[in-house]
């Protein structure tokens, strides 16, 4: 037989009561609890609720506070004693990314998340502690302690120069505060997978809306000031062409190897890159993981021919052979060493400053992407040559820029289709009519030469016409409704323009 011992409470004794229950000059009861500090702040945290004057006052008040409580309760005895810490920990030795993804969630996690709330409890996780963590890091990177303080340039023992400068501010970009919400994001949803909570808290939080993107390729006269200055160097000036062509990636033209090369057919293939952080680096696949081949120029190929007789030149000259596996772009005589990505960006940005342009060699991807769609070269064909995905989505929000002339070209061909204004057309009907626009220009010389018998039966197509008087299809067609206006010709659809009567002078 099993006895139970019940504790009686000693008499006399009173129970401390949790939460408060006060009136208000209003006639109002304010409900109040303590739920705890902020755990990024310090700052003490109560949750309020205002019970309305009625008949059942007191009873909807003693029930607002036994609801506050049941949520304090909740935070407070979370399923799990797992930290934060404790949840990155086992999030990163899961997570299965490409080594340069993972070192910038660890980076993001070591200075943003763990110093503010990698001690809080995974179970206490909750919207204030999210919104406290934004905005603790949309007030200062360096969440500083809001005293004096001096930002020194190296945190190695030195003397203080005017590079040393007293601490000022500044916010996270929004783009890293999402950053840090999809790293939170990722590893609470693992939490939820192991069980150690419940439910995900991350839908409570708010991150910051992305950014408008804002690329900003360098202009045609920009481009022309760079190649020129590369030039210098021919090997430099071709590292520079070859990513103004193709659009490489840093770390793609680094890895860009001899065997990739079919000269002879024009070809280039993109199948790896290399990756560089904290003083190592290594070869990996390219960024979406998949391989793409480019077309190259005639001009590019036969630069590249050159380079590569230059190459080979120079190893012969050492007694090395030039191996087909030999990178195009390298310090070493035989090719057996690839450049840096860090290095080939800080000679780029060497060279800007040099020629005062405030610009990145990143840039020339949107100065690549950008050409081609004022060419009128199609979405897809641009994203499959910078290796984007998602059908073009990618090429045409981030990386292509607005184009003054291509938006001129399109507001002209735009007019040109547009159908003449009731008040204009009975100007347009008076043989002294003097033309102003391309398409009047146009439709004038076609009367005449209808006048004078150049065509008899049906004016040439409107392509022909654009091509042999250098104007658009749309200024042609229009030059077409405004002879039809002026009783010289008929447009049938899907036949052409016919001459209805020559007007003989």
């Amino acid at each position: 037989m099993v006895a139970t011992l019940l504790v009686m409470p000693r008499a006399g004794a009173r129970r401390r009561t949790r939460g408060s229950i006060d009136p208000l000059p209003s006639g109002a009861l304010r409900v109040r609890v303590h739920a705890g500090a902020d755990p990024v702040t310090g700052k003490r945290h109560t949750l309020v609720e205002i019970v309305p004057p009625g008949p059942r006052q007191a009873a909807e008040a003693e029930a607002a506070r036994t609801r506050l409580l049941n949520q304090v309760d909740e935070r407070r005895h979370p399923r799990t004693a797992a930290t934060v810490n404790q949840l990155l920990d086992k999030y990163f030795e899961v997570l299965a990314l490409e080594a340069t993804t993972t070192y910038t969630y660890v980076g993001y996690a070591d200075k943003h998340i763990r110093p503010l709330i990698g001690q809080v409890k995974v179970g206490a996780l909750g919207g204030e502690v999210f919104d406290s963590l934004y905005a603790e890091l949309r007030r200062c990177r360096d969440h500083c302690d809001r005293g004096p303080r001096t930002d020194h340039r190296t945190s190695r023992a030195h003397d203080c120069d005017e590079r040393c400068r007293p601490h000022e501010c500044r916010p996270l970009a929004n783009a890293s505060i999402r950053h840090v919400h999809f790293i939170l994001s990722g590893a609470l949803k693992r939490a939820v997978r192991w069980r150690w909570i419940a439910a995900n808290p991350i839908v409570e939080a708010e991150p910051p809306t992305a950014p408008p993107p804002a690329p900003a390729p360098p202009s045609a006269t920009e481009a022309a000031a760079i190649l020129a200055e590369s030039w210098k160097d021919p090997d430099w000036g071709l590292l520079v062409w070859v990513v103004m062509v193709t659009g490489l990636r840093r770390g793609e033209l680094c890895g860009l190897r001899w065997r990739d090369l079919d000269l002879d057919r024009g070809t280039l293939t993109v199948a790896r890159g290399i990756a560089q952080r904290d003083g190592r680096a290594w070869e990996k696949t390219t960024k979406t993981h998949q391989q793409r081949r480019l077309a190259l120029d005639d001009e590019t190929v036969e630069l590249l021919r050159a380079h590569h007789e230059t190459c080979g030149g120079r190893a012969q000259a050492l007694s090395a052979v030039l191996a087909s596996d030999a990178f195009v772009f390298s310090l070493a005589p035989d090719g057996s060493t690839h450049l840096l990505p860090d290095s080939v960006s800080q000679r780029y940005g060497k060279l800007a400053r040099k020629l005062g342009i405030a610009t990145s060699i990143h840039k020339l991807r949107h100065y690549s992407a950008t050409e081609l769609i004022s060419a009128g070269v199609d979405i897809r064909t641009v994203a499959g040559r910078l290796g984007h995905g998602g059908g073009g989505t990618t090429t045409l929000r981030v990386y292509t820029a607005w184009v003054a002339e291509s938006d001129q070209r399109a507001a002209t061909n735009l007019f040109s289709r547009l159908p003449a204004r009731p008040a204009e057309r009975a100007r347009l009907d008076d043989p002294s009519l003097v033309a102003r626009h391309p398409y009047e220009v146009l439709a004038v010389e076609l009367r005449r030469e209808v006048e004078n018998g150049t065509w008899t039966e049906w004016l040439p197509s409107n392509k022909e016409l654009a091509r042999t008087h250098d104007v658009s299809v749309g200024t042609a067609q229009r030059a077409a409704r405004l002879l039809a206006e002026w009783g010289v010709v008929a447009v049938l659809p899907g036949r052409g323009v016919r001459v209805l009567a020559p007007t003989k002078q």
